[in-house]
Formats: C-alpha cells, sequence, structure tokens
C-alpha cells in the first residue's frame, strides 16, 4: 500500500474501491542510449467514504443530571443566547459535543451551576460586559470547562506579569482570541502534540 491508514476517533475512512499500483521498468540494453529509458507508473484511482464519529447529540440521562444541565442554560439565558446556542457551548465546554480544542482528552461530564457561574463571575470581574460575553462564549464555548484557578486565573497572571498586558488592552486581546484564556502547555518549539493549548499560537 502507498499509505498507512491509522484510525481516528473523530473520523473513519474506508476503501470503496481497491488501489494498485504497479511500476514497469524494461531492462535497459548496452546499446541504447542513456536518456531514452522508459518508466511506466500505473495508479488506479480510489475512493474514499467519509464517515464522521464526532458527537452530534448531547445525551443526558438522569432526572438530576438533566436539572443541573438545565440550570446551566438558564445562566446562559442572561446572555441572550437562543436554545440551540446554549446547548451547543455547554456540550462543547464540558465534552458532550466534540470540540478540536479538547483533542481526545476531554470526559463527558454535566455541568455544576457553581462551576459556570464562577467562570462567567471571574469573566465579569475583568471588566466584560454582558455582550463582551456574548462574543467571547461564541468564540471559544469551551473556557467553561476550562479550570478557574489552574487555567483562567494563572494565564491572566501570565499575560499580566510576563507580557505586561492589563486593563482595556487585556479585555481586547481575550476578545480577539479568547482561547489564551485555557492554554496549558509552553512548547517552547519541542511540539507536544497540543497545539489548541500551547503558548506557542500567542
Amino acid at each position: 500500500m502507498l499509505a498507512k491508514l491509522v484510525a481516528s476517533p473523530v473520523l473513519t475512512l474506508e476503501y470503496a474501491t481497491r488501489s494498485s499500483l504497479s511500476i514497469v521498468t524494461p531492462i535497459v540494453q548496452p546499446n541504447i542510449i542513456k536518456g531514452n529509458t522508459w518508466v511506466s507508473i500505473s495508479v488506479s484511482r480510489k475512493k474514499w467514504e467519509l464517515h464522521s464519529a464526532a458527537q452530534t447529540q448531547i445525551v443526558i440521562s438522569g432526572d438530576e443530571e438533566k436539572a443541573m444541565w438545565e440550570s446551566c442554560k438558564q445562566a446562559l439565558s442572561a446572555f441572550n443566547f437562543n436554545d440551540e446556542e446554549e446547548e451547543k457551548i455547554l456540550g462543547k465546554a464540558f465534552g458532550q459535543l466534540h470540540s478540536p480544542y479538547w483533542g481526545e482528552e476531554r470526559t463527558k461530564e454535566v455541568p455544576e451551576l457553581e462551576t459556570v457561574n464562577g467562570i462567567l463571575d471571574y469573566l465579569k470581574s475583568l471588566g466584560f460586559a454582558d455582550e463582551d460575553l456574548y462574543k467571547l462564549l461564541k468564540k471559544f464555548p469551551e473556557v467553561l470547562g476550562c479550570n478557574l484557578e489552574t487555567e483562567l486565573k494563572n494565564n491572566v497572571q501570565i499575560l499580566e506579569k510576563v507580557w505586561a498586558i492589563k486593563g482595556k488592552t487585556l479585555r481586547s486581546l481575550l476578545l480577539r482570541n479568547p482561547k489564551v484564556l485555557g492554554y496549558t502547555i509552553d512548547c517552547k518549539g519541542d511540539c507536544a502534540a497540543l497545539c489548541t493549548r500551547c503558548w506557542v499560537r500567542f
């Protein structure tokens, strides 16, 4: 085969037809002039079918979990999201829907209202108005699933102390690139394959 297939948790590739490769190189006779040797390559076309294995539906079972989910959606309704947007934000933040940001590491969980409100309150303390939070959550819904202490607060401190980014400049930066709130690694050019969460993107 020309390439090695690697199974992916997100996409599954399936052969629809077999492929073949044949290379024909005739024997070169001593009296043939250099440069006139012919190589024939024949490759049959192959067709791939793409099947997505990404989660497209949120499944919450149990009355208690449903009540927790609904209370978190209620917390988001203050920012004028519609029902579908609230589901998507919470789904991506807490592993119920696939998000490239988390890769394969995010386990599914039902959010707690205290966690969601804690993150929203912290973001408001940075000077974000409701309309700003609407934009930030649309761009980076996963922020609600980040750890408040070790990720959000730590990263804001890094921006303030290391980069001297504070106040309005900090708010503008976070609105432009909210994913910086969730950075957890700095590979310093020695890639650790966590690119969506790496400071090297900053």
